[in-house]
């Protein structure tokens, strides 16, 4: 099998970092740092089934059957949970300011 050719795609972690962007530009007070974003992300996804597949055509699909309400929703309480959990404890030092 050549993997060059091949590629996996999850498209929950897709829909995660999408939506992520969303909420956080809607939230004040919360560091936005690349550090802080991957832990967020991190949190969400321990919390999400993955959805995997291997074509343009099936991303495709999937992107749009995973953004129905069920998993939308599952999604923003994931992220609304990890969000909870980073920001006041971000692994970073916070700079005076922030």
């Amino acid at each position: 099998m050549d993997t060059m050719d091949s590629r996996i795609v999850n498209v929950v972690e897709q829909a995660v970092w999408d939506l992520m962007r969303r909420v956080l530009e809607e939230k004040h007070g919360i560091c936005t740092c690349p550090k802080c974003q991957a832990d967020i992300a991190a949190l969400a996804l321990n919390n999400l089934k993955p959805r995997y597949v291997t074509s343009a055509k099936g991303e495709a699909l999937a992107r749009a059957d995973s953004l129905d309400q069920t998993t939308y929703i599952a999604v923003l309480v994931a992220l609304a949970k990890a969000i909870e959990q980073v920001a006041p404890n971000p692994r970073h030092e916070v700079s005076p300011g922030q």
